[in-house]
């Protein structure tokens, strides 16, 4: 039951995808539903905002998908990425319940489009926004307020007081003000903590300040702190994250999916020093791309740089920053600030490990490969000497932490004494729970909705 005098049922801490889907299920259940959105209203919508697909479990072609994409293939490509490191119960429960979130997005404004070129790889497994993460968000925002749910912006939540197995209060700023509310239920899906350069740092070390933030700089893990500081389990490994390489000119913050470089399959890429470091044909890049974020923050100064020429630049999604243009491989060098000598030794080594390039194919694995290379290029492997060349830089951008709230199947968090009877998470806050390292493209979004929904709906149940 709700707490004598509450004004509000159930508050929702954050505004993206997560935040918005628990709010919606328990509005439409009956309950008074706040949600406090760090964020001012122009920047609502967390990383949701930059986001671009959902990955979803289908039969047959439903909607935009194309094929079939059943449970097993589904969570193969998800033990690929993670190694293993995922809750297998929890895992197959958000694969098996995506399913029925594609027509009940739809049902609630969201629409999807057909995959675009460069993203055809993804046309069986993936559902796309039309108009992108911002569009689903705005859509959400306008079911939100035909449900009646107040959304108070730029309303950044400081604590959570638990007593005992109970939140008794939430605190929060509100046009410079302290506030207070004593809702029945709180869910929490405020994001991880990677805007916080300061805790990066304690996770990863020095490095990490050369790190560059894909999504919105209000994820600062404020709440998750609150939380894990009074006793509120915790899972996964704080330099466990969502990294990926994107281009080394975005902005320090909100640069989002629009920074991300598709070219590293058709390229090769070498550090600083102009030495090749990994196999850049591993695998299609949208169950790869997610190493590459760690790989490059291995690298000196966390920069890598990829390298292709005339021929690659038709085969991957138009960058939103041009790329270096030279027309030789030491002007190239010279431009990017790698040892021209390196890089063309480097070059000319990869050449010689090349064949004919017979049978490439750039949508599939194609096994055009290396021979005695190390490391090998194993797909995709074609001789760079078709001038122009061109080059990116790559930096570690990281879209969100994986360290969070450990949550059981009905969303629910716990301490040591045993569950908090009114306290539930979704979204990247809990995402660690399911996803022990790596990423698998579009998954993310699958979480939130999934554990949204549920989160929403247990918070409802448990004030009537």
């Amino acid at each position: 039951m709700s707490q004598p005098g509450a004004e509000y049922d159930v508050v929702v801490v954050g505004g993206g995808n997560a935040a918005l889907c628990a709010a919606m299920t328990a509005a439409e259940s009956g309950a008074r539903v706040l949600i406090l959105e760090a964020a001012p209203k122009p920047y609502r919508g967390g990383n949701s905002r930059h986001t671009r697909n959902f990955r979803c479990m289908h039969e047959e072609p439903v909607s935009v998908l194309v094929d079939s994409y059943g449970e097993d293939e589904y969570f193969d490509d998800l033990i690929k990425v993670t190694g293993g490191k995922t809750d297998e119960h929890l895992a197959r429960m958000v694969i098996r319940s995506s399913r029925e979130c594609l027509p009940w997005m739809i049902e609630r404004g969201v629409r999807f489009q057909p995959s675009l070129s460069g993203t055809l790889s993804l046309a069986r497994t993936n559902a796309f926004f039309m108009g992108g993460g911002k569009s689903l968000v705005n859509a959400y925002y306008r079911t939100a307020e035909a449900l009646g749910i107040e959304v108070h912006y730029e309303a950044p939540v400081t604590h959570i007081e638990l007593d005992g197995s109970r939140v008794t209060r939430v605190d929060y700023q509100l046009g410079g003000e302290a506030r207070s509310v004593r809702p029945g239920a709180v869910v929490v899906a405020s994001g991880g903590f990677q805007a916080d350069i300061d805790w990066l740092a304690e996770a990863w070390g020095p490095p990490a300040r050369n790190f560059l933030i894909r999504g919105t700089p209000y994820n600062r893990g404020v709440v998750l702190r609150d939380l894990l500081d009074q006793g509120v389990i915790s899972v996964g490994d704080p330099t466990q994250c969502h990294a990926v390489a994107i281009d080394g000119r975005a902005p320090k913050y909100d640069g989002g999916i629009v920074t991300r470089l598709d070219c590293v399959p058709f390229s090769i890429v070498v550090n600083n020093d102009g030495e090749r470091f990994y196999d850049e044909g591993e695998d299609v890049w949208p169950k790869r791309y997610a190493i590459w974020g760690r790989l490059i923050a291995a690298q000196p100064e966390q920069v890598g740089h990829v390298i292709i020429d005339a021929k690659a630049l038709p085969l991957f999604m138009p960058s939103v920053f041009p790329p270096i243009k030279a027309d030789t491989l030491e002007e190239l060098a010279g431009k990017m600030d790698i040892p021209a000598d390196r890089l063309t030794e480097t070059v000319a080594t990869f050449n010689a490990a090349c064949g004919e390039g017979d049978g490439f194919h750039p949508t599939e694995l194609d096994g055009v490969a290396t021979t005695g290379l190390t490391p090998p290029k194993t797909n995709w492997a074609r001789r760079i000497e078709q001038p122009p060349f061109y080059g990116y830089s790559l930096r570690t951008g990281v879209t969100f932490t994986y360290l969070g709230l450990k949550v059981d199947e009905t969303a629910q968090c716990s301490t040591e004494a045993g569950p908090v009877e009114n306290l539930w998470a979704a979204g990247e806050t809990m995402a660690g729970s399911i996803l022990g390292q790596g990423y698998l493209a579009g998954y993310g979004m699958t979480i939130g909705t999934v554990f949204g929904r549920i989160a929403g709906r247990e918070a409802a149940n448990h004030v009537r």
